[in-house]
């Protein structure tokens, strides 16, 4: 057994080679039976979800030409902030995964969409589909894990430029789009190694600039423009509603992969992994966000992660089906199914952050200090590592 060979709490320690066969053998039959039910009722769904967005967006647009009236200005930003969610989450983060090419709609095809971000579509597949599904929470392999800015995990070594990791993570959170059209490039890793020089990496460097170009002059200068005695409140209208989807974008990707708990994983980790240990890690790395249909969708269905993570290539809208099915196999073999209000999970994600600027064990016990024993103990189940609530809830 390869997987979770890195710390001395191993939550799959009671787990066989055998059960991890069966886990891999009964989340492939559970991917397969959503292949073969694929139809009708899923092509409608996603075609009624980008009618809905672009309809809100061109409505938003619409009453933004009225912006320098506040009302008018409030609910065109929030129609557009949605209209942004909504392109981003739903539809262009899952067609770019390809859960819709088995329509053979060449207007709905990870091949042929360009979503509303500053990252081309080609380089966010490579980093997101090929280089993080597949190398999903193993430090220094998959950059998504705290985007090279940030200290992810307890065993990496602390220095005083990590205390400044929460500031960073606001501003990228601020930039989203941005920040991920910067790591798609490895940006970090080109200007270290001064490379910057490479034909290749100066071909994809100008690809993404004309991207950002033509967001800018569509966001801040062809809309304020058709606004005319409007420009500057409709500028500012793109202004927070880009801001509104990074801060949400970024939120609903820290709760996904980031909260107290989640696994993280060594590289030599993976070395032989097997299609169930794979599955594994995609099953304690990931954490999900409990909530309504609504917010499910402002998601991209995201709030599914977990299921996400063992089925990149399902329709978003199967998440929800599936997911009493997943949970049924964490029961069932004695793993823990992260699932958390969307509020908790962002806590969560944040007090890792904070936490693991500092040196290690630094915030916990600086928080419990004079703290009554109840509520210590509290504290530690919820933002401690798996051994360490495993031993209190025993306790």
């Amino acid at each position: 057994m390869t997987v979770l060979q890195k710390k001395a709490e191993n939550p799959i320690a009671h787990l066989s080679a055998e059960d991890i066969e069966v886990i891999g053998k009964e989340l492939d039959a559970i991917r397969q039976g959503v292949l073969d039910a694929r139809g009708e009722d899923d092509a409608r769904y996603i075609r009624k979800v980008i009618a809905v967005q672009r309809w809100t967006e061109l409505a938003s647009r619409a009453v933004l030409l009225g912006s320098m009236f506040p009302p008018a200005w409030l609910l065109g930003t929030a129609g557009l902030s949605v209209a942004k969610i909504l392109e981003n989450m739903e539809i262009g983060h899952n067609i770019l995964h390809g859960q819709w090419d088995w329509m053979r709609d060449p207007k709905i095809h990870s091949t042929s969409w360009e979503w509303d971000s500053a990252s081309p579509a080609e380089q966010w597949k490579h980093s997101h589909n090929e280089l993080h599904h597949t190398y999903t929470n193993v430090v220094g392999k998959d950059n998504d894990l705290g985007y090279g800015i940030m200290r992810v995990d307890e065993d990496q070594p602390w220095h005083p430029m990590h205390l400044g990791q929460p500031l960073w993570n606001f501003v990228n959170a601020c930039f989203f789009e941005y920040g991920i059209a910067a790591y798609d490039l490895e940006l970090g890793t080109v200007i270290a190694k001064k490379e910057t020089g490479n034909p290749e990496f100066r071909a994809r460097a100008k690809a993404v600039l004309r991207k950002i170009r033509k967001q800018v002059a569509k966001d801040y200068v062809i809309h304020p423009l058709l606004s005319g005695p409007s420009f500057l409140s409709t500028l500012a209208a793109n202004v927070v509603a880009n801001m509104v989807r990074n801060l949400w974008a970024h939120s609903v990707i820290m709760c996904g992969h980031f909260p107290e708990g989640v696994e993280t994983f060594e590289k030599r980790s993976i070395e032989g992994e097997t299609r169930g240990e794979w599955y594994l890690r995609q099953m304690l790395g990931s954490a999900n966000i409990s909530g309504s249909t609504a917010m499910h969708i402002m998601t991209g269905n995201l709030s599914h992660q977990i299921e996400h993570h063992l089925f990149p290539d399902l329709p978003s809208n199967r998440y929800a089906e599936i997911a009493p099915k997943v949970k049924d196999l964490f029961d069932r073999f004695g793993l823990n199914y992260h699932s958390a209000p969307l509020p908790r999970q962002v806590a969560s994600a944040w007090h890792k952050v904070f936490r693991l600027s500092l040196p290690n064990g630094w915030l916990e016990e600086t928080t419990v200090k004079n703290a009554p024993a109840q509520l210590v103990k509290l504290f530690r189940m919820t933002t401690g590592g798996p051994k360490v609530r495993r031993a209190l809830q025993d306790a």
